[in-house]
């Protein structure tokens, strides 16, 4: 850990609550927001190489496209491994699903953990940006997927991946404003809403999901029902491996 640097919690529900009342404290239309919706559901996801390797199968697919290639790899790469990974020629890679990009993608980020240029075990003691800068390095890993990282992996209290369209059509809705906030500004905006950017993120979120435009349609349904089903598998292989460690 940098001399000085303090990460001061990992979020939690409780964090979540104590955050939502800063921010309604802080803006009446969070306050507002909330008292429609209630809170956002805390967000998590394991750490590790296997965590980061799913977020490259998820690229630029669907939910149910990804969950489908995931399932292959994870029975080609069997336990989910940088070492089992690299194992595996470029042509068994593909047959799982992976494009040629992610393939290449894979072996990157694999590569990195080998050789112990990412060190999973070490991002927690980690600054932010010290962490973007460590994940970004393996190819096909850009910002927007480190700070998902960070947020749902290591629970972090104050990320905001400004470039999510999610949040940008969140932020635009809730805040009512004109037209659609480019990053940089959603970022300025967000300036007032620390140390609790990712609840506010994770709020903003929430907000889209039950906005009128967007939550009866199809595509939001389907995405939700996958997003149950996520949740469910996640709790399954939690309680799964609690079994064997008894």
């Amino acid at each position: 850990m940098s001399p000085g640097m303090s990460i001061p919690f990992r979020l939690d529900e409780g964090r979540v609550r104590e955050g939502m009342d800063y921010l309604c404290g802080l803006d009446p239309r969070f306050a507002a927001a909330r008292a429609l919706y209630g809170d956002p559901p805390l967000r998590t996801m394991d750490e590790g190489f296997a965590a980061l390797l799913r977020s490259i199968v998820g690229q630029q697919v669907s939910v149910f496209a990804a969950r489908s290639i995931w399932d292959r790899v994870a029975v080609a790469v069997n336990p989910v491994t940088p070492e089992n990974l690299l194992r595996l020629s470029d042509e068994e890679l593909r047959a799982c699903g992976l494009s040629n990009n992610k393939v290449k993608f894979a072996r990157s980020l694999a590569l990195d953990t080998v050789e112990r240029r990412i060190v999973f075990e070490s991002l927690a003691g980690l600054d932010d940006e010290t962490i973007v800068t460590t994940l970004t390095q393996a190819k096909g890993i850009g910002r927007w997927t480190a700070e998902i990282y960070m947020m749902f992996a290591l629970g972090r209290p104050d990320v905001m991946p400004a470039n999510d369209l999610g949040l940008i059509v969140a932020a635009q809705h809730l805040l009512k404003l004109r037209k659609r906030p480019e990053p940089a500004r959603l970022l300025k905006l967000s300036k007032p809403w620390r140390p609790w950017r990712t609840v506010a993120s994770l709020f903003l979120w929430h907000f889209r999901r039950n906005m009128p435009d967007f939550s009866s349609s199809p595509a939001a349904q389907a995405r939700r029902e996958a997003e149950r089903l996520a949740k469910e598998e996640r709790k399954a292989a939690r309680a799964g491996r609690a079994a064997l460690a008894r």
